[in-house]
């Protein structure tokens, strides 16, 4: 694999769309293709820009680039491993001009668009999972004309314009020689045939617009940015071609109280100085409910305890993981005659001494953290 960003490779910011990928793709093909290139180093150049545009390409592998970068994409594949199909933007680049792509014919089964839409989460609907029902728009084969495009009653006819092959082919004289240019037919729009009688439901498209209603399974364990592919939910495929897949990026809502580390989840909790200086056993919230809690006498701001398996649980294996508690010893503001007097009294039998401390209140923090 290419060390270089992808995003550099092809020339496109981070934020850019499908169709900008695609456009920045096609440029650089253009100029790097080993038919047209015969620079030293073009070949390589051509493949850093394949493996590029088949990662950004793709919304599941862009993702876990965009979140993980290369390493995440772990066995997704490397550039030999890639099932990009470039055999439309090859004929578009190289197909006019004579050379060879392998294109399949224009009637051949494709698969169809994939989709992608967000599903907004709330943080406890994350950690134990959800069933939630989705809405989204997506093409559909027309129920009036079945995908003919054509009233029904009414046929499609065969393009007299490519013989219903949908591309027609002129020879044309360039700077490289003689050479066969194959352009989409002009009359039937590539489809091979011509209707004179269009559905008034698509219009002759032989799609209609549909909204689809869908209840998921959401897994429990799953974080923010985390991409569920529904198989088979995209957009319908041509030519008896299979339909595309949906993804839906989840967003979870952050937590009045709780944070959320990998597994793990944090709690900031108060205490009062008698707490933390004689000990005490308090209830503490977790999404489950209320455990409790043992605090040892002499507790310092900062400690962190652990109660095991109250975390969020893991994706792919058994088991969760904890909660941490990182207390804090709550300082009063305001006190009571009697309280005053008390803490006079404690002052006076502590005395006045201060002891400098080698570590501050956040390296205290970051060592309990793993950090």
């Amino acid at each position: 694999m290419s060390n270089r960003d992808y995003y550099e490779i092809l020339g496109v910011g981070r934020n850019a769309s499908n169709d900008e990928i695609k456009a920045a793709f096609r440029k650089l093909a253009r100029q790097h293709h080993p038919d047209v290139n015969k620079e030293e180093g073009a070949e390589e150049k051509f493949k850093e820009i394949n493996e590029a545009y088949g990662v950004l390409s793709d919304p599941e592998k862009r993702a876990r680039y965009d979140r993980f970068g290369k390493e995440g994409l772990g066995n997704m594949g490397g550039f030999r491993d890639y099932t990009v199909d470039f055999s439309d933007i090859f004929e578009e680049l190289f197909g006019g001009f004579g050379f060879s792509t392998g294109r399949r014919s224009r009637n051949s089964p494709r698969r169809g668009r994939d989709l992608q839409m967000q599903v907004t989460l709330t943080f406890e609907e994350a950690v134990f999972g959800v069933e939630k029902e989705i809405e989204f728009q997506r093409d559909e084969t027309c129920s009036r004309c079945n995908g003919s495009g054509a009233e029904p009653g009414t046929t499609p006819t065969r393009c007299s314009t490519c013989n219903g092959q949908g591309e027609v082919r002129q020879v044309r004289q360039t700077f490289l020689g003689q050479m066969v240019q194959t352009t989409t037919c002009p009359t039937c729009n590539g489809r091979g045939e011509t209707i004179s009688s269009p559905c008034t439901t698509c219009r002759g498209g032989g799609l209609e617009r549909k909204t689809v209603r869908k209840k998921v399974q959401i897994p429990a364990g799953v974080d923010g940015g985390t991409q569920i592919r529904l198989a088979g939910e995209g957009g319908p495929g041509l030519f008896g071609g299979p339909n595309g897949s949906l993804f839906l990026v989840l967003d979870i809502k952050p937590h009045q109280f709780f944070k959320r580390r990998e597994n793990d989840i944090i709690l900031n909790l108060d205490i009062n100085i008698a707490q933390a200086a004689l000990g005490a056993e308090i209830e503490v919230p977790t999404l489950d409910g209320d455990e409790k809690l043992k605090i040892p006498s002499g507790t310092q701001p900062g400690k962190v305890f652990h109660i095991r398996n109250k975390g969020v649980p893991h994706l792919r294996r058994n088991g969760r993981g904890d909660q941490l508690v990182i207390v804090n010893v709550a300082v009063p503001t305001k006190l009571t005659k009697e309280q005053r007097e008390l803490f006079e009294k404690l002052a006076e039998s502590l005395g006045t001494t201060v002891k400098p401390q080698e570590k501050g209140f956040l390296d205290w923090l970051n060592e309990a953290l793993g950090g």
